[in-house]
């Protein structure tokens, strides 16, 4: 029997709403089959037989380590390094303009940073515009463990720097074992913190010259994407950008920002 016949409606209405209560993503039913194939490892990983008891085991665990595991089977963690670079040509414009009108401070969040190669992407940025002789600090923060875990180390495979322009390579990375590993002086520059972005308010005092909140409301119904924006937009100075996804929107948000380019926002 497959795992696709073994979850029935109910079921998956207990998953759906597990999920967009944990972790604020909504599984339609258009996206039942997708889903029961993708959590058929972790119900062998766990030696659980059906979707109910896995269900149960996730709600059990304190820690939320399973949480996590189901996050990452349902979710698709794209990211790369200049991943859609014209949202970091718009903040390198705004930071060169800063620093020449003398702004000698700058705090940046990476909100969904998953492996911290957007957070390294913007220290990289940072220190060739010199900003980062000056007082920088970037915050990485996701909801995913492994992820952050990715993202302190600072190590990646020459496939994940393939973008990463070769004089900047030469310039910030280093060999180590069978990958590159980010200069020190930038991974210092970056704070990585577990966040669950859909559990507002947020702990972080900001405000902040920039937020990267890409290619993360995707996966969110209208309520949960309006309280993330909220949230975000609280700790956001006046005059800084905010950042969506290319395959984002705010329409049919409230918000206070007007459009700089597509996809790149002023507070």
């Amino acid at each position: 029997m497959t795992i696709q016949e073994m979850i029935d409606p109910a079921d998956y209405r207990s998953l759906s709403e597990l999920v967009y209560d944990r972790i604020g993503i909504a599984l339609g039913p258009s996206r039942q089959s997708m889903v029961s194939s993708r959590i058929a490892k972790r119900l062998r990983a766990t030696q659980t037989t059906t979707v109910r008891a896995y269900l149960d085991l996730v709600k059990a665990d304190k820690q939320g380590e399973e949480l996590m595991h189901l996050l990452d089977a349902i979710t698709t963690n794209t990211t790369s390094f200049f991943r859609e670079p014209a949202a970091f040509a718009a903040l390198d414009e705004d930071v060169r303009a800063r620093l020449s009108s003398g702004q000698r401070q700058f705090r940046i969040w990476s909100a969904a940073a998953s492996t911290g190669m957007e957070a390294y992407t913007i220290a990289m940025l940072l220190a060739e515009n010199g900003a980062t002789a000056r007082d920088c600090a970037i915050l990485a923060t996701d909801i995913s463990t492994r992820a952050l875990a990715a993202c302190r180390a600072g190590t990646y495979t020459a496939e994940a720097l393939a973008p990463v322009p070769p004089k900047m390579l030469a310039r910030w990375f280093a060999r180590e074992g069978d990958g590159m590993r980010i200069h020190a002086s930038l991974r210092a520059l970056v704070t990585a913190n577990r966040l669950n972005l859909v559990k507002p308010p947020y702990p972080m005092r900001g405000p902040f010259d920039a937020i990267f909140c890409r290619n993360v409301m995707i996966y969110f119904d209208l309520p949960v994407r309006q309280r993330l924006v909220s949230a975000c937009l609280a700790l956001l100075r006046p005059g800084g950008l905010f950042l969506i996804g290319a395959a984002e929107s705010l329409y049919g948000l409230d918000h206070p920002l007007s459009t700089v380019r597509p996809s790149v926002y002023r507070r």
